[in-house]
């Protein structure tokens, strides 16, 4: 819920009216009737009247409540008059609601297979529970759904309408495209969807899903009815002048329809289970004599490091099996573990989960991060705009960036310092393993590639408050400090 866009509104009924600039959230303009801005830290919803009376009626339904005392809906109260006065906020907005703030913002293309199908499932059971109480959700976005460290919570208090007699699901189409298509590609064909995710923003057309799919897949549960079927209407009504919704309408659909369709979409959803295939760096700390023999002293080394720095957010680069990061956790408020596994980050979502962690496991490939993109390139931030990280855990990882994705070593030193925290950094030399096993079939172009260069580079923007030898005798640990902090 970071901000990018400003714009200045006035009150109508002032003489002389002061404009009031907001901090609009850059993904929140998709909908004018509830705005989300911002003002120093707290997070705000500008609602129109319609949207401010729909907010008052489900926040007063049980199921509402209950949810949002156990944290899968976003803490949120209107705000008092005292404190609307202080924002100074435009007469034509007829309340504002303030929001519990999430500590960092992912998207669905950064997550596991896991992490998508609980934001699915959330999503779901809040919608059965509003239906029964008259209201529904106008929005099946996943990008309505976010991660307080291991956990979702769903965040689009505006989403929320009164449901309309005869009138049928209008985003099941969309809640089709952005999770049930992807969460089967996963499942029946291991494709992985951050790829496809991350490039349409707006999901998996039914037809393009159908083309992905074998002919024995319509077999399987949720393909023909909400694949093959939906992409058969959808030529259909293309084709014509026809309004799909009125003639759902004039076909009596109803609650009860609504219902049946979400518990299906739910059971579905459920059973769905991804194996992933094994990769060699799902058994890494298991096979590699290295990792094994200097696990001990890096664990300890980390350990001391979060005692000491107390950090509120941790960047955990290339986490792995996170190891390190459930170390970090118990000293942090919340840990990013980021690896370009899927199966790594699935394995480590999955722990999380049931321990209710702090940790938010992520799929990134350190290099090539996520970008900004989307409308203008402000819907969607890039990953180093969502939040600065206070310690940064980079172990295992620089040589792959410097020796695999030939990015030069001042380059990652220079990124890693613009992160603006401590650094706990692991630098393999060429006698290690892993290196020459990287440098095994190339041209040794890597001159930059040494620890007094490192240490050079480093001395530039951290000053090094510890230096440790590990005990496999090829790799040195670092505890850094930046000079200037961002």
């Amino acid at each position: 819920m970071n901000t990018s866009g400003t714009l200045a509104v006035t009150g109508n009924s002032d003489s002389n009216p002061v404009p009031f600039a907001m901090n609009f959230d850059s993904g929140s303009f998709r909908d004018r009737s509830a705005r989300v801005f911002t003002s120093g830290d707290q997070v705000y919803r500008a609602m129109s009247a319609e949207a401010f009376i729909n907010w008052q009626q489900v926040s007063n339904q049980a199921f509402f409540q209950k949810r949002s005392l156990n944290g899968q809906i976003v803490g949120t109260e209107e705000i008092s008059a005292i404190e609307r006065a202080k924002l100074s906020i435009p007469n034509h907005v007829a309340a504002v609601l303030k929001h519990e703030r999430i500590t960092f913002i992912s998207y669905p293309y950064e997550w596991s297979f896991g992490m998508l199908r609980q934001a699915a499932l959330l999503h779901l059971e809040i919608l059965i529970d509003a239906v029964t109480s008259g209201q529904i959700l106008k929005d099946a976005s996943p990008y309505n759904v976010q991660f307080r460290g291991s956990q979702p919570v769903f965040i689009d208090i505006g989403s929320f309408t009164p449901l309309v007699p005869g009138e049928p699901w209008l985003a099941y189409r969309q809640f089709c495209e952005m999770m049930l298509f992807p969460l089967l590609l996963q499942a029946y064909r291991g494709v992985d969807f951050q790829t496809i995710l991350r490039s349409q923003l707006e999901g998996i057309p039914a037809r393009q899903f159908i083309q992905w799919m074998r002919w024995t897949d319509l077999f399987r549960p949720g393909v023909f009815t909400n694949g093959w079927l939906q992409a058969k209407l959808e030529q259909k009504t293309q084709a014509t002048q026809t309004s799909t919704v009125r003639d759902l309408q004039s076909s009596g659909f109803n609650s009860q329809f609504i219902q049946r369709m979400l518990k299906n979409l739910n059971r579905i959803i459920e059973r769905l289970k991804w194996a992933p295939r094994r990769t060699q760096w799902m058994s890494y700390n298991d096979t590699l004599p290295h990792v094994a023999q200097d696990g001990q002293a890096k664990s300890e080394f980390v350990r001391h490091v979060c005692q000491t720095s107390h950090p509120r957010m941790v960047w955990d680069l290339g986490c792995n099996d996170g190891r390190y990061s459930k170390i970090a956790s118990e000293h942090a408020s919340v840990v990013v573990a980021m690896d370009q596994d899927h199966a790594c980050v699935e394995r480590l979502f999955n722990t999380s989960f049931e321990s209710r962690s702090n940790i938010l496991p992520l799929c990134i490939d350190l290099a090539n991060t996520s970008p900004a993109q989307g409308w203008r390139g402000r819907e969607r931030k890039r990953l180093e705009d969502r939040g600065r990280p206070n310690l940064v855990i980079c172990l295992g990882i620089i040589h792959h960036l410097v020796l695999a994705a030939n990015i030069p070593l001042p380059d990652v030193i220079d990124w890693l310092a613009s992160l603006g925290g401590d650094l706990i950094l692991e630098f393999p030399s060429k006698q290690d393993a892993m290196v020459r096993a990287l440098l095994r079939n190339k041209r040794d172009q890597y001159e930059d590639y040494s620890l007094e260069h490192l240490e050079s580079e480093l001395q530039k923007q951290f000053r090094i408050q510890q230096r440790q030898s590990l005990p496999s005798g090829a790799r040195t640990l670092f505890h850094a400090i930046p000079i200037h902090p961002v």
